[in-house]
């Protein structure tokens, strides 16, 4: 067992969540905690829309909303991590208590609505950044609940933080931001993409799109097509659930907001599974939904993902984490006779 399961865990699940969660960056911030990094291992390094990554597992958003601890994440293990969800203007988000463990069912419901210190915030603390782990930090871009002109919002986001990163990624599809996910259907976001475009080319970066799991097969066709007429570099599936599976048995299941963490494994491979053949290896696919093991990470990777991201399981297993999904998943490779992380990739369709 490690230290975080038998000393830290114990301590912090009797701290309320976002509490917890604060204190955990105040940890990081310090610069204190060991570098637990592992030496480069072949058959895991990888790339990403063009960017050099020692392994394919990245930080999700929502962990370091605020752009404070990238590179300490990156120290972690991670190969990538995004920042974010990042407004335009600066938003409280949503009354706490606002973040809700359900430990029996290793899954977390939150409903933060874009909490966000603000572009200009955050610019200036990523623009501060005097020590530059190796990996790609990018942001997540969001809209403010009060904008009259979201696809603006999207916009402003990516021309200022562009300069300072090296991807972004559009949030259309987290269910805390009242008429958000309306964004994902084909006119909304079409209109948003052709909005960002004069952005990208005066600042171009890799920018992916994020959906969410509950999408009809029509919305995916959908989707699938405008991310590629539009010359997206991938799309990350998926974003928190507002479904609610019966065998979950927390007594917190009833909150309100998007469900993440294991109960949402399937529902989010799925996904992959169905965006596969639609983008036809033109698009990067990046897995995301109930990652806890080397295994989770591989049944992404063989259903279509190029990499994978993980938040919630960290909350339960703690930042040794990392490093043994990446163990796991090398071993798993080596099994199954691939040399790299891409000669995997959508190895279910062969």
């Amino acid at each position: 067992m490690s230290l975080y399961s038998t000393l830290a865990w114990p301590l912090l699940r009797h701290i309320e969540a976002e509490t917890a969660h604060g204190l955990t960056l105040m940890a990081l911030k310090t610069g204190l905690l060991p570098d637990l990094r592992r030496a480069p291992d072949d058959r895991l390094r990888c790339k990403l829309a063009g960017m050099q990554m020692d392994n394919p597992v990245g930080l999700a958003a929502g962990f370091d909303k605020h752009g404070e601890v990238p590179d300490a994440m990156l120290r972690m293990g991670f190969g990538f991590a995004e920042i974010g969800c990042v407004t335009p203007l600066p938003q409280p988000g949503n009354p706490r208590p606002r973040v809700f463990r359900l430990e029996e069912d290793r899954a977390v419901i939150n409903r933060f609505g874009f909490n966000s210190e603000g572009l200009e915030a955050v610019a200036a603390r990523l623009a501060s950044r005097n020590y530059k782990a190796r990996g790609p930090v990018g942001a997540n871009l969001g809209a403010n609940k009060e904008s009259q002109d979201r696809a603006g919002d999207f916009s402003i986001g990516y021309a200022k933080l562009a300069p300072l990163l090296d991807f972004l990624v559009v949030n259309v599809s987290s269910p805390n931001t009242p008429g958000l996910r309306n964004l994902q259907g084909r006119a909304e976001l079409a209109g948003l993409l052709e909005r960002m475009a004069p952005h990208r080319q005066a600042c171009p970066r890799p920018l992916f799109v994020k959906i969410a799991p509950d999408l009809t097969d029509e919305d995916l066709q959908d989707i699938a097509a405008l991310a590629l007429d539009h010359k997206l570099d991938g799309i990350i599936a998926t974003n928190t659930t507002i479904l609610r599976p019966e065998s979950l048995r927390s007594a917190n299941k009833a909150e309100a907001g998007g469900l993440s963490g294991a109960p949402l494994r399937e529902q989010s491979t799925d996904v992959l599974r169905k965006l596969y053949p639609l983008v036809r290896g033109k698009l990067h696919l990046v897995g995301v939904g109930g990652i806890a093991s080397g295994a989770d990470a591989y049944a992404k990777i063989r259903a279509g993902a190029a990499a994978v991201q993980v938040y919630s399981a960290l909350i339960y297993e703690g930042p040794g984490l990392v490093g043994r999904i990446n163990a796991e998943l090398s071993e798993l490779l080596r099994r199954d006779g691939f040399a790299t992380v891409a000669d995997a990739v959508g190895a279910d369709f062969r």
